[in-house]
C-alpha cells in the first residue's frame, strides 16, 4: 500500500468515523445485546442470567402470545389488501386532470401528517356510540325505517366483535404516503402506451389491466412490503384504544408489539421481550422474502 493510498484510507475513515460510531452504538450494539438478552433471564434490575432457549420455550407455551400473533397477522393481511386498494384508487383519481387537483391532493395527504395518537383520539370520538358523528349519521339514514326492521347501530369499540373492523377503518386514515407513491408511479407511465392502446381500440379496463397495473407492479411490490412491516409493527392506535376500553375489548385488538412493550416495561421481562422481538424479526424477514419470491413472476421492470 502506497503512502497516498494510506492517506486516503485514513482521511476516509476520519470522515466516516461519526457514522461508524453512531451505527455501532445505536444499531449494531442494541441488536447484539437484544439477541443476548433473549437467551437470558433479565429483569433490568438484576444482571442477566443465561438460560439458553428458555424464553423461546416459554413463548411457545404462552396462550397470550398466540392470541396477539393471530390478531396481528389477521390485521396485517386486511390492512395490506384494503390499504393498497384504497391508496391506488385515490391515486388514480388524483392523477386525472382538474383545476382543483392540487387542493384534493393536499386534502387527502394531510391526514397522514397527523400523529397517530391524535388521530386515535379523533376517531374514538367519531366512533362513540352515543354522540359520535358516525353513529349519529347512521341513525339519521335508517331512522325512517320501521322499528321492527331497523338495524342497530354498530357498537365499534364497545364490542369485541366490531373492534377490529373499526381499527382497520382508522388505519385507512394515514394512507397519504402510500397514495403519493402510487401517484408518482402513475405519472411515470409513458403516455404513449395509453395512446397506442386507444388507437388499437382498448377500453378503460383493458388499459388498466394491461398497462397501468403491470407498469405499477414494482411500486405495488414496494408498498406491499412496507405495508406488511407497518402492519406487523402496529402499536400506537390500538394501544390508545385498548388503554381506554380494556374491560370491554379484552384481547380482541391486542397486538404483538403491544404485548412486547407490556412484557418489557410493565412486567420487566426484558429477556422475554427480546425473544419476542427476534421472533417478530424472523416473521417480517420471512414474509418479505416470500413476497419477493412470489413477485418474480408478476412484477414487470421496464428496460432502460
Amino acid at each position: 500500500m502506497t503512502a497516498g493510498t494510506r492517506r486516503n484510507l485514513r482521511n476516509g475513515l476520519l470522515f466516516t468515523a461519526p457514522w461508524i460510531v453512531g451505527i455501532s452504538v445505536f444499531i449494531v450494539y442494541p441488536i447484539g445485546a437484544s439477541f443476548y438478552y433473549s437467551l437470558c433471564d433479565y429483569s433490568v434490575l438484576s444482571p442477566p442470567v443465561f438460560i439458553g432457549l428458555g424464553n423461546y420455550a416459554d413463548l411457545l407455551g404462552d396462550r397470550v402470545f398466540f392470541i396477539v400473533l393471530r390478531n396481528t397477522l389477521l390485521y396485517t393481511a386486511a390492512f395490506v389488501v384494503l390499504g393498497q386498494i384504497v391508496a391506488l384508487l385515490l391515486a388514480i383519481l388524483l392523477n386525472m386532470r382538474s383545476r382543483a387537483v392540487s387542493f384534493y391532493r393536499t386534502l387527502l395527504y394531510a391526514p397522514s401528517l397527523v400523529p397517530q395518537i391524535g388521530a386515535a383520539v379523533i376517531w374514538m370520538w367519531m366512533f362513540n356510540t352515543e354522540y359520535g358523528p358516525i353513529n349519529t349519521g347512521f341513525e339519521a339514514v335508517v331512522g325512517w325505517l320501521p322499528a321492527a326492521i331497523r338495524p342497530d347501530p354498530p357498537m365499534w369499540f364497545n364490542s369485541q366483535d366490531s373492534a377490529m373492523e373499526a381499527l382497520l377503518f382508522m388505519s385507512l386514515w394515514s394512507l397519504g404516503n402510500v397514495m403519493v407513491i402510487y401517484l408518482a408511479g402513475l405519472q411515470d407511465i409513458p403516455a404513449s402506451l395509453y395512446e397506442a392502446a386507444e388507437i388499437d381500440g382498448a377500453g378503460v379496463l383493458a388499459r388498466t389491466f394491461n398497462i397501468t397495473l403491470p407498469m405499477l407492479s414494482p411500486v405495488m411490490l414496494f408498498n406491499g412490503i412496507m405495508g406488511i412491516i407497518a402492519g406487523l409493527n402496529t402499536f400506537a392506535m390500538p394501544k390508545m384504544v385498548v388503554s381506554t376500553n380494556r374491560y370491554r375489548l379484552g384481547d380482541s385488538i391486542s397486538f404483538y408489539v403491544m404485548e412486547l412493550q407490556h412484557q418489557a416495561f410493565n412486567n420487566l421481562r426484558m429477556g422475554y421481550a427480546s425473544a419476542m422481538a427476534w421472533i417478530l424479526f424472523v416473521i417480517v424477514l420471512g414474509l418479505t422474502l416470500l413476497v419477493i419470491r412470489l413477485s418474480m413472476r408478476y412484477v414487470y421492470y421496464e428496460a432502460k
